[in-house]
């Protein structure tokens, strides 16, 4: 037998075996390959004025955030079968803030309640929204409708020695607090209220330095710190995700913020909500303690909870519920680094983006459960809810802000320029729950039964200028191509000025002036987006190829376009007066599906830049029976009077006739001229 060393250490088989089973289980961290994490800019930062955005952002603010509201409080004429029904059968219309003042007038048990359950929810993720657009367009007139508000929530909750608030429940089920007693917090919503409130408060102190809804926020916190959490504690994970990332932020603001605690008047130890927040991720799939005890209900892949979140391999279940989830797992992996999170995060967005994400970024196939469906299942008539998109949204820019690599702000970018601008109207008061990629009409309501989607609108607008750019210790990041301006600080010395002006995403012209207070050394790296690279999707889910190429000029001199994790980077003494001019190849170009996507083979789709685009019946009397050839000669126009501005793409397409021209528009725009069919993927010519 062969003699060891002195010093070198035996490892049995078996041992050796159980290490890596360690590893793999997450209960021995690993090197965090990959992790370099990024700061957002805060919105106080950015300031948007660009031709795209900017006409968008400024019927949002005057007027869709405003619908929103008014439509919360009843202020609305039914225009679906179901709310006219019960508007015939009540005499009225839902009105969610006579909840509150129900509740504030000492009324329990009564029965009755306006809305779901989660019309609570709605609101504060509204007001999170509004309070979000406040910083970017200051609005007295919108700050005091806030303020009336969270006069009415405050006085309900003032009603309970707990600082217990969810109107639903004590409407209607006052015994069943967290869905528990025979209760169900699936339909209940009580945590997710709960965080949506956490939310609201803080981003409306944020942007207005006003502490009575945090406050609120800080009472409900603490009583579900309370309630909820390890032993002796209740064992409950969120039935709706969301919860976790609200109060890991608040943990992190009087963590940031220590004197902030002395000003309110309810104590304040943000390690409880860290610990929460950890619970109820780390708690999915567990559903008793080890010795039997504190047994729960679950509601399993529905809500994430089928398995420990670290050993699931798949992103599952209610798309809104997943990613939230999902988006909240990348959040705490940015705070704690710890390597399970870091892994469990890739694997969701890789499997979410890799097999089960839609041309346009939405999410979710499957109506039933509003879920995702299997790998590859991809149908043209899928759910799409506006909510599931703008939450993936959320997660990849989380992921950016985990690993600084580009790949996560692309996919963030085809959920903005498409699925979520499908889920408003031109005039901003009209909104979309689904979003297939073919339909007979694309009729938008005024009103739902369930209107999630506009809150959830509001409140990726309010802080979309904080994605534009980003920082670390010595650099820059350039995520989205807006037209903005924005102050930073680099190497925590130098303040920097840059000016951001763009034509995209109609052409990809993009200037960007760098102005230092004084001459200084860093670096600035700008995204260049996966289909200028002739990668359209980072696992080849979707293909595409374009003709032209990227350019990249710093004070009229070409450098290179070295591109390392989805940047070109440019590093050099920056001084007043100089500038980047950058210019992405934004053309049309057919994309073409992976061949294990069934649901769409033999199809292609249309794109220009990060727009995908529909035909659309209005445009086609005879929209069946084109064919399209995969080699088509494309053409791109800018139509001023369409749609508020946009490009068009145009070619020759076949027919039972004989060649026919076609016209494309961007699949966001179907809709907005009336009722008619339209479809993403057009059958190829066999």
């Amino acid at each position: 037998m062969m003699k060891i060393p002195a010093g070198i250490l035996v490892i049995k088989p078996l041992l050796l075996l159980t290490f890596f089973l360690l590893i793999l289980s997450g209960q021995v961290k690993s090197q965090n390959r990959g992790i370099h994490i990024i700061e957002p800019l805060g919105l106080e930062q950015v300031r948007i004025e660009d031709g795209f955005w900017g006409p968008k952002l400024k019927i949002w603010n005057n007027h869709t955030v405003y619908d929103v509201l008014d439509k919360l409080e009843g202020k609305y004429e039914p225009d679906r079968e179901d709310i006219v029904k019960e508007k015939e059968k009540t005499g009225r219309t839902r009105n969610a803030f006579l909840n509150f003042d129900l509740v504030a007038q000492g009324k329990k048990n009564i029965g009755s309640s306006d809305g779901p359950p989660w019309y609570d929810g709605l609101v504060y993720e509204s007001i999170r929204g509004a309070a979000d657009l406040l910083v970017e367009y200051p609005d007295p007139v919108l700050e005091k409708k806030l303020d009336g508000y969270i006069d009415r929530i405050a006085a309900a909750q003032a009603t309970d020695p707990d600082g217990y608030i969810n109107t639903y429940t004590t409407l209607n089920r006052p015994d069943q607090r967290w869905g528990l007693n025979g209760g169900d917090d699936r339909w209940q919503h009580d945590v997710y209220n709960a965080g949506m409130l956490a939310e609201a408060g803080l981003h409306y102190y944020k942007a207005t330095g006003k502490l009575k809804l945090l406050e609120a926020a800080v009472k409900m916190s603490n009583y579900m710190c309370r309630e909820l959490g390890p032993a002796p504690r209740k064992n409950l994970v969120p039935a709706h995700a969301g919860p976790e990332e609200a109060l890991l932020k608040l943990y992190q603001l009087f963590r940031d913020q220590p004197g902030l605690k002395k000003r309110l008047q309810v104590p304040v130890n943000e390690n409880d909500y860290y610990t929460l927040v950890k619970y109820w991720i780390e708690h999915r799939g567990v559903y008793a303690d080890a010795d039997g005890s504190r047994k729960r209900q679950s509601y399993g892949s529905y809500n994430q909870d089928h398995l420990p979140v670290f050993e699931q391999q798949t992103i599952e279940g209610h798309a809104v519920r997943a990613t939230l989830l999902a988006t909240a797992i990348a959040a705490t992996a940015v705070e704690n680094k710890d390597e399970r999170y870091i892994r469990t995060a890739n694997i969701y967005w890789d499997n979410m983006v890799g097999k089960r994400m839609f041309i346009t970024g939405g999410q979710g196939a499957i109506a039933d459960d509003e879920k995702f469906g299997a790998d590859y299942f991809l149908p043209e008539s899928a759910y799409l809810e506006t909510c599931a998109a703008i939450g993936s949204g959320f997660f990849s820019q989380r992921m950016n802000q985990l690993e600084a690599d580009g790949k996560y702000m692309d996919e963030f970018e085809r959920v903005i320029y498409n699925n979520m601008l499908s889920g408003v109207s031109q005039t901003g008061d009209h909104y979309h729950y689904e979003n297939p990629l073919a339909g007979t009409d694309n009729r938008r309501w005024a009103w739902h039964s369930c209107p999630c989607c506009p809150p959830m609108f509001l409140k990726m607008i309010g802080a979309l200028p904080g994605y534009i750019y980003a920082r670390d210790k010595d650099n820059l990041y350039v995520n989205l191509f807006i037209g903005s301006e924005a102050r930073v600080r680099i190497n925590k010395k130098t303040d920097v000025l840059l000016r951001q002006r763009t034509g995209y995403p109609w052409n990809g012209n993009v200037m960007i002036e760098v102005a230092p207070a004084v001459t200084t050394e860093f670096g600035i790296k700008i995204r260049i987006p996966g289909w200028a690279q002739r990668k359209e999707n980072p696992f080849d889910l979707y293909r595409s190829q374009i003709r032209g190429s990227v350019s990249l000029k710093v004070n009229d001199e070409q450098v290179p376009v070295n591109i390392v994790n989805g940047y070109a980077s440019v590093s050099r003494k920056w001084k007043k007066g100089d500038k980047i001019e950058l210019v992405l190849p934004v053309e049309p170009r057919i994309v073409l599906p992976n061949e294990k996507i069934k649901t769409v083979a033999g199809k292609m789709a249309l794109a220009s830049g990060p727009v995908i685009y529909s035909i659309e019946g209005i445009d086609h009397a005879n929209l069946n029976e084109l064919t399209f050839d995969s080699g088509i000669p494309l053409n791109v126009v800018f139509k001023p009077e369409l749609v508020g501005g946009i490009n068009v793409i145009s070619g020759k397409a076949s027919s039972k006739s004989g060649p026919v021209a076609f016209t494309a528009i961007p699949f966001y725009a179907v809709g907005n001229r009336g009722e008619a069919p339209f479809k993403v993927w057009l059958p190829v010519d066999k």
